[in-house]
């Protein structure tokens, strides 16, 4: 049985994880490919990649429990977490949160001098971006829209420990906004399962807001999601790898999911949600992995 700093962190579920790492580890991937970057290089920054978003995941809960305790408890799904259910105090809480955050700047000040720059990025990005998205479900019905700025920040962070702070900035602008589209897409569709217990107790969210035309809007996402992915792989050179399996398999993939989804039930939102973390998020990378590797002459 976990212990509750390890439900605090979701330990249990890695489907948050997932939805953290990629953003980096893609950003890592085509910058890698554009600048032929040796793989040992690249599989050191994967694995630094992979440690910074359990730390970012991991504050990210901490913080979001800590702000969200009293709606926690009036909602059926989260009424159990360590925060709400009194398990753990907000005092506890809290500085089990600044350990965190002093675990992540150790971590990220370690980069060499060229990945250093992504040291600033990574700060921006656990404070204030994702510590000031909790508040955000109180001011918005876009709650979800800071999200997709705050969880994807991970991409400049990756393209920056590989370019620099000299880089074209037209590729990053467009593969945010592919990002921040699959956010809107996923997130949305999560937060239909609490729909009925947000409109109760007051909390917004794009899931609320969209009502009966949730699925139409975020299927608009999903397009925007597919195409600048497309138009960023032609803007980074990328083979037909990538816009074979990241590109057109993620769309065939998605079309699945819109067609089998029923936003009604919670079971199907759930699935929705978590194989966008897992399944989706691991072809867009198959793809550019196979790329790149195809670049070195691996494949």
């Amino acid at each position: 049985m976990l212990g509750p700093y390890a439900e605090l962190m979701r330990i249990h579920k890695p489907a948050g994880f997932f939805l953290f790492l990629w953003p980096p580890v893609w950003g890592l991937t085509m910058a890698a490919y554009s600048r032929d970057v040796p793989l040992s290089e690249y599989l050191e920054l994967l694995l630094k990649s992979a440690f910074g978003a359990f730390i970012m995941r991991s504050s990210a809960c901490t913080v979001n429990d800590i702000f969200d305790r009293e709606l926690d408890a009036s909602v059926e799904r989260t009424r159990n977490r360590p925060l709400a259910s009194g398990r753990i105090s907000v005092f506890a809480a809290s500085l089990f949160l600044i350990l965190q955050y002093l675990a992540g700047v150790a971590f990220f000040s370690t980069f060499n001098d060229q990945a250093y720059y992504s040291f600033y990025v990574n700060m921006i990005q656990m404070l204030p971006m994702l510590a000031a998205y909790p508040l955000m479900k109180r001011i918005t019905h876009w709650p979800q829209a800071w999200l997709g700025l705050a969880i994807n920040v991970g991409f400049v962070s990756s393209w920056v420990a590989i370019y620099g702070p000299q880089f074209s900035p037209y590729l990053v602008t467009c593969m945010m906004v592919s990002l921040w589209c699959w956010t809107m897409v996923y997130d949305t569709i999560y937060g239909c399962q609490d729909r009925k217990d947000d409109v109760k107790i007051g909390v917004r969210s794009t899931a609320v807001l969209f009502g009966d035309k949730v699925v139409p809007a975020t299927i608009c996402f999903a397009v925007i999601f597919i195409a600048t992915l497309a138009y960023a792989g032609v803007l980074n050179g990328n083979g037909i790898p990538y816009f074979a399996l990241s590109v057109g398999a993620s769309a065939i993939f998605l079309i699945y999911k819109f067609v089998t989804l029923d936003v009604e039930s919670s079971p199907s939102c759930w699935s929705f949600f978590i194989q966008n973390a897992y399944l989706l998020g691991a072809i867009v990378y198959l793809g550019m992995a196979i790329d790149y590797f195809h670049r070195l002459n691996y494949i």
